[in-house]
């Protein structure tokens, strides 16, 4: 155990963190991970294998996330029977209700579902570095890096998503400038701690005000849906859709004496060649045949769904791929589901959405992100270490992105198929709220109440200077973003798609911001500037 006595204390725990930085300096790069003898190749091979591991778990992430948006909308489209009596003819009226409430299902269910690799990627990260007085810097690298791809590559995909002249705004502008608040506080908060108030140190306190914070958006958010009075801002709501996204129903075609009796189901909610490219998009192609007809998923057993997800997974070519002419493509694609194989397996595992009310599919759709963000974390720490590269650049790049991809995919279908652009949106500022509150927060309060239980020291901050430098960056140009946003607001009337040109000019400008972060935080970071 550290001793507590001034400066010899503080020279044992640098000690100790210097000989975990060289353990995972030394040891880490000559251990083998992906593969037995592959610390014998060289370390532009080993780096390259590397990263194709880390893209294959993107893949996954990708796959997995797609079942985890379905069970979500089944949990958020759960209603409840409601009696009210009428006070002028004294009769029961009885209306379904849901359950749900749009702000806080867009908080908490999406931005959160979507948001959990990051977070579970952080949260694994502070795991490891449990008992270390230094922070990892692996968590707060790639949600700094996501929050970035958030606001400013999925901005500029959903904004041309709509056709050519449709106009998709935000109907409840009140509860999106709570949002956006919250979400700016999230930083300038970050920023207060790192640089401020405790400088380079994180106390127990500062770490349990952080996930605080999180239930203060949630009631703030609620208490604008209902406009609370002293507490909501005085903002008309518009009209929304009733559902929280528009329930769609599978196009299938049926043949007899399938699964014991029940109808084959040739077009499922997650269409195979569509499953990664698009992963949350579940549209089926409607189907020319006499007998077609339109059957509801949750009319079926759960047992013979469960069962189809399997039979799925090991189908590698669908229906619609053996109508092509093309032998190449279709080759092309039997590989191409021939490589996802493993994930569909795996996953198949999941049970069925339909299952009290998609909670428990929910759940284990979670539990399976775990479990690949922590072989991320594993592949990061060796790319780092085989190929030289600052963890920080890597976290804000290639892991930003790949553990972003379900934000992105989550906001372009909301964007595609509500009548308004507020999950769309909503999911980008929440997401990044979530990130600090819930993401940097919970690794933070592990690191904190463990260091202070035991050391009775804070949790020590590395390179806590480039990170400040980058939440500046990250302030200047989001400025930038929201701008944009507003001016399309108040000139065109609506926040995603218009005239076709404007929208793509919008797109690149919003491409131009997240690149200009990119590389000024990566520059800094590696000590360049």
């Amino acid at each position: 155990m550290l001793g507590l006595d001034g400066g010899g204390a503080k020279a044992s725990c640098w000690e100790q963190h210097v000989g975990a930085f060289q353990y995972l300096g030394g040891e880490k790069c000559n251990s083998y991970l992906l593969f037995y003898g592959q610390t014998a190749l060289g370390n532009g091979l080993r780096a390259f294998l590397y990263f194709l591991g880390l893209a294959y778990c993107f893949i996954g992430l990708s796959a997995i996330t797609a079942r985890c948006f379905r069970s979500m909308e089944n949990v958020v489209k759960h209603s409840r029977t409601v009696v009210e009596v009428d006070p002028h003819t004294n009769t029961e009226i009885i209306k379904q209700e849901k359950v749900w409430n749009y702000a806080i299902a867009d908080i908490t269910l999406l931005a959160f579902g979507t948001s959990f690799p990051q977070i579970s990627l952080a949260t694994i990260d502070a795991i490891r570095n449990i008992g270390n007085l230094y922070a990892g810097g692996l968590g707060p690298g790639t949600l700094l890096g996501s929050a970035a791809f958030d606001l400013f590559p999925i901005h500029a995909v959903c904004v041309v998503v709509p056709q050519a002249g449709e106009l998709k705004k935000i109907s409840d502008i009140g509860v999106w400038l709570v949002e956006l608040v919250w979400s700016f506080w999230a930083y300038a908060w970050l920023y207060i701690i790192l640089e401020v108030w405790t400088p380079k140190v994180v106390t127990i306190w500062e770490a349990l005000l952080t996930v605080l914070m999180h239930v203060l958006l949630l009631i703030h958010a609620y208490a604008q849906d209902k406009r609370w009075p002293y507490i909501s801002l005085p903002l008309t709501r518009g009209e929304r859709p009733e559902a929280w996204v528009p329930a769609e129903v599978a196009s299938v075609s049926c043949e007899d004496d399938v699964y014991g009796g029940y109808t084959e189901i040739l077009a499922v909610e997650e269409d195979k060649n569509e499953e990664i490219v698009d992963v949350l998009s579940f549209h089926s192609e409607k189907r020319e045949d006499p007998f077609q007809k339109e059957i509801n998923l949750e009319d079926l057993h759960v047992l013979q769904l469960w069962k189809k997800q399997f039979v799925d997974a090991l189908t590698l070519e669908s229906p619609e791929s053996r109508k092509l002419n093309n032998a190449h493509l279709r080759i092309a694609r039997i590989l191409w589901q021939s490589l996802l194989v493993p994930w569909r397996l795996l996953f198949a595992f999941v049970p069925p959405y339909q299952i009290s009310h998609g909670w428990i599919a929910f759940i284990c759709s979670l539990l399976f992100i775990s479990g690949i963000a922590y072989t991320v974390t594993e592949l990061t720490d060796i790319i780092s270490c085989v190929t030289g590269i600052n963890a920080y650049v890597i976290a804000f790049t290639a892991l930003a992105a790949g553990t972003s991809w379900p934000d992105l995919v989550a906001s372009k279908i909301a964007a595609e198929r509500q009548l308004t652009a507020d999950s769309a949106i909503a999911n980008i500022t929440c997401s990044n709220s979530v990130n600090i509150y819930v993401g940097i927060g919970i690794p933070w309060l592990i690191n904190t109440a463990y260091n202070f239980i035991t050391y009775g020291e804070p949790l020590r901050i590395e390179n806590a200077e480039g990170l400040g430098f980058t939440l500046m960056v990250f302030f200047s140009t989001s400025v930038g973003c929201i701008s944009v946003l507003v001016v399309r607001r108040l000139i065109l009337g609506a926040e995603l798609g218009g005239p076709r040109f404007w929208a793509w000019v919008t797109s690149v400008f919003f491409m131009l911001l997240w690149l200009i972060f990119v590389v000024l935080s990566s520059l800094r970071v590696s000590g360049i500037i």
